[in-house]
């Protein structure tokens, strides 16, 4: 008998059993959860996704974009000095410990924000942007509002407790899936340790709250939580090969358990899923020629990535595309919709993207026109 135990746990040893991760009970202990592929928004598996929750620090997602968005407008840059005000040097929580009156770039801010996910820092970039968090946190549920985030309501741009302040997993992850549309922000979320005031004898060193970006193939990204409301919450990103995949994991009782239950939601995405790329966003697909303008061939290109998400298990499919343009008149300024591009099988439309103009194209006047085609008479 004692042989044969010791036979069996050598074969156990040497063929261990391996569970995948769709035979896994996913997110056993969390509250709420979801999991998307980033490119098509397609759903891979839900609990709860839209309930109303506290949802603690990914609320600085939402601070993220806003700040992200502004520099890609031009109305604030990354060089821009930010002197802390009382109130933000005040914030309690997790911080860089601001003192008042300190100078700042918006870009150390920033790294405090997403990688340590300072309250502190948080609040000196709302009140840079906004003049104080009160007209911020207007601006956040604005774009809440943009984005079709219908259980979002904000109430502060840290996360901290308040009543009121809640969001949905479903939400945040159409949130995180906007962020990512700004590439910088994996710059600072994939990192696992920084420094901000490097050149000072108050050289603060940065150690990311989100341990995937070092220890899960592929993490880079997004966002961590606490607060007692909420307990331990987490935004994950990763891509392997051409899939990215976001994973919201709301109110788990520990934080080693929220990230094990966060990575087993990943490896059941990256396991069961794979993305056929058709075509990627900026991919020329025609050329336009329009009669008085003053670009011959304006480029078309797609708006997003052109994508199809099916299970590992499927049979391939064959696809035609069917290009349709829109009823187009000049001037046509750069990403202006000038149509639409189809992925077809057997006869139905499988999926779309929006064409867009690559550059600007103006109308010329009567006399450029006349003397363009009579030097091409002569």
């Amino acid at each position: 008998m004692k042989r044969f135990v010791k036979i069996l746990l050598i074969m156990f040893l040497l063929f261990p059993v391996f569970v995948k991760a769709e035979e896994k009970e996913l997110l056993k202990n969390a509250r709420n959860g979801i999991l998307i592929e980033a490119s098509t928004g397609e759903i891979l598996f839900e609990k709860e996704k839209d309930e109303k929750v506290a949802v603690a620090s990914l609320t600085k997602m939402m601070v993220q974009l806003i700040v992200l968005d502004k520099i890609e407008n031009g109305d604030i840059g990354w060089d821009d000095i930010v002197v802390a005000s009382k109130n933000a040097s005040g914030m309690g929580g997790t911080q860089i410990w601001l003192s008042t009156g300190e100078k700042m770039s918006v870009r150390d801010l920033f790294k405090g924000m997403s990688i340590v996910s300072a309250n502190d820092a948080t609040v000196a970039l709302a009140e840079y942007i906004s003049g104080s968090e009160e007209e911020f946190v207007k601006l956040m549920n604005k774009k809440a509002k943009e984005l079709g985030l219908s259980n979002t309501t904000y109430k502060n741009s840290t996360g901290l407790d308040e009543d009121g302040h809640l969001s949905s997993a479903y939400d945040l992850a159409l949130l995180a899936r906007e962020l990512l549309k700004h590439e910088e922000i994996l710059e600072y979320s994939s990192l696992y340790e920084d420094y901000i005031r490097k050149d000072t004898p108050n050289k603060y060193w940065l150690v990311n709250t989100n341990k995937l970006v070092r220890f899960y193939n592929g993490a880079d990204g997004l966002k961590t939580g606490f607060t007692d409301n909420a307990k331990y919450t987490m935004a994950a990103t990763a891509k392997r090969d051409n899939m990215r995949l976001i994973a919201i994991v709301l109110g788990e009782a520990e934080g080693k358990v929220r990230n094990s239950e966060a990575m087993e939601l990943l490896d059941y995405g990256f396991d069961n899923y794979k993305l056929d790329l058709i075509k990627k966003k900026n991919d020329v697909v025609d050329y336009l020629s329009l009669d008085k303008s003053d670009v011959k061939n304006i480029p078309i290109v797609l708006e997003n990535d052109l994508s199809v998400l099916s299970k590992k298990t499927n049979q391939s499919i064959k696809y035609d595309i069917d290009i349709k343009l829109d009823d187009i008149s000049l001037p046509i300024k750069k990403n202006d919709k000038v149509g639409v591009i189809n992925l077809v099988s057997n006869g139905k439309v499988i999926k779309s993207s929006n064409l867009v103009s690559k550059e600007d194209a103006n109308k010329v006047s009567f006399l450029d026109y006349f003397l363009d085609n009579f030097s091409q008479i002569f």
